[in-house]
């Protein structure tokens, strides 16, 4: 604040311009004019009142802004985690483009992901799982297909990942085939224990058509080759 109150002194006091101003303090001339601003929209001159200190004078040039009368479109939150889970390949950006298309006034991107951070931060959804070592492993398919192009010929191929990972260290396994037949299905889990190098207690699949024939919650029937 001490420099506010010489360009204030330097200004009102001693009628000096605003260049001689920003020369003798050392600032930019559009600093010396944004506080001159400031000071007229206060209505502060020099000699400034008695028994303003900084931080009154601080106040009075740096108001807060009016309260925006303008309030925003919430999004739903609760809506956000079901279209996540409901559909492969939805995403955070894709569902703020839908709510900026239904709302073009509404809240930036960056927004959006930190209220959404926030509201789920506020849930009490908390299950902790403890797994013990070399006990389960969790096998499933990852996402959709992705292409794959032969270097050689330029075929495209869709291929998909499957993907392996241990319960109680997370180390992880994938491998690539071409389809999700039983034996691309089987092969996938060989050659899994072969990188592990030991099979697991239990291999906990997610009712892949190869593996579980019918699926049920007490007695699933699986594939016998599985």
């Amino acid at each position: 604040m001490r420099k506010i109150r010489e360009l204030l002194r330097l200004k009102y006091e001693l009628g000096r311009s605003h260049r001689e101003i920003a020369a003798s303090l050392g600032v930019a001339n559009s600093t010396v004019s944004d506080y001159v601003r400031r000071a007229s929209a206060a209505s502060l001159s020099c000699p400034l009142p008695e028994g303003l200190d900084d931080s009154a004078l601080e106040a009075a040039l740096f108001p807060p802004p009016p309260p925006s009368r303008v309030r925003r479109p919430e999004p739903d939150w609760g809506d956000v985690p079901r279209e996540l889970q409901r559909h492969k390949g939805v995403t955070l950006q894709l569902l703020w483009l839908e709510y900026r298309a239904a709302h073009p006034d509404g809240y930036q991107y960056s927004w959006f992901c930190e209220r959404y951070k926030a509201w789920r931060g506020q849930l009490d959804v908390v299950m902790r799982q403890v797994y013990r070592a070399g006990e389960e492993a969790f096998v499933d398919y990852a996402g959709p297909t992705f292409p794959v192009v032969d270097r050689g010929t330029g075929e495209v191929r869709d291929a998909m990942a499957f993907v392996g990972v241990l319960g109680a260290s997370n180390h992880t396994f994938v491998d690539v085939t071409w389809s999700r037949s039983l034996p691309d299905w089987t092969m996938s889990h060989v050659r899994m224990f072969e990188f592990w190098g030991g099979v697991l207690e239990l291999v906990i699949p997610d009712n892949e058509k190869a593996a579980v024939r019918e699926a049920s919650r007490y007695e699933p029937d699986l594939n016998p080759t599985y």
